[in-house]
């Protein structure tokens, strides 16, 4: 059995990793994701993602030291998306959302990271474990300062403690905490079906002006989109959707959107 499988519905593209017992990543499955997240990124027909795992133990304990304790590099060759095959993928500009079941370890909570949306269950656990392996959380280093409060971040990166769920949300890392895996589910289809039927033209644009703006500062990046330098803003500016949307609000009516 493949440890990744994919299915698609309308606009919709579900990957699942499934690699008892822990959907521990070593490099080959690495790969297997980015190649799985690339043919989404590259398929005009697909608008949103959702990064699920089997099982309800784990989301994925991350980097299979198992694997790596038999040779694989924890530098090696992970595939054209990086770790997990989303953490440094190029030109993904759909919005990817997590569904977390299960204790989200090390790369397991980098994995979520690299998705727009988090949705998870109540009894859902993220860690950083990687001091007692003598290893660095290297994507979550660079992350987690930016996105919650930075003595907290480093607590989680110092420590290695747990965090639960409800913790993650309040600290605004997940989009919502639901009662069961069920009411998880139903509602990432709920919004991935808000997001399939919305302006790709516009996510595209969001998506990279905001990773423009990580390492830039706001006028330099607000200058770039001013200016039609960014690709998906250019794109967007000239569009056929861009012109439809203020059609569609001064004639009142929903407006439907073609992605061009």
């Amino acid at each position: 059995m493949e440890p990744v499988s994919t299915r698609r519905d309308g606009g919709i593209y579900e990957v699942t990793l499934d690699r008892p017992k822990a959907n521990a990543i070593d490099l080959a499955t690495s790969r297997l994701l980015g190649e799985a997240w690339a043919a989404f990124r590259d398929d005009p027909d697909l608008r949103v993602g959702i990064m699920r795992t089997a099982g309800e133990k784990f989301y994925s304990a991350g980097f299979d030291l198992k694997a790596a304790a038999a040779g694989d590099a924890v530098d090696g060759d992970y595939g054209v998306g990086g770790f997990g095959g989303l953490q440094e993928l190029p030109g993904l500009d759909k919005p990817v959302i997590a569904a977390v079941e299960g204790m989200a370890v090390g790369g397991g909570f980098e994995l979520a990271l690299s998705c727009d949306l988090i949705y998870a269950v109540a009894d859902v656990r993220f860690g950083l474990p990687e001091i007692n392996a003598g290893t660095l959380a290297d994507a979550a280093t660079i992350k987690l300062p930016k996105r919650m409060p930075y003595h907290v971040a480093m607590e989680l990166l110092l420590t290695g403690r747990w965090m639960e769920a409800d913790e993650a949300h309040r600290w605004g890392l997940v989009n919502q905490v639901l009662p069961d895996a069920e009411a998880m589910y139903a509602r990432v289809w709920e919004v991935a079906r808000l997001l399939e039927s919305g302006p790709p033209l516009v996510f595209a644009a969001i998506k990279e002006t905001a990773r423009a703006a990580e390492g830039a500062d706001f006028q330099s990046t607000l200058d770039r989109v001013t200016r039609r330098e960014l690709p998906t803003v250019d794109a967007l500016y000239g569009s056929e959707d861009n012109q439809e949307g203020f059609r569609a609000f001064a004639e009142k009516r929903p407006p439907v959107w073609k992605g061009r």
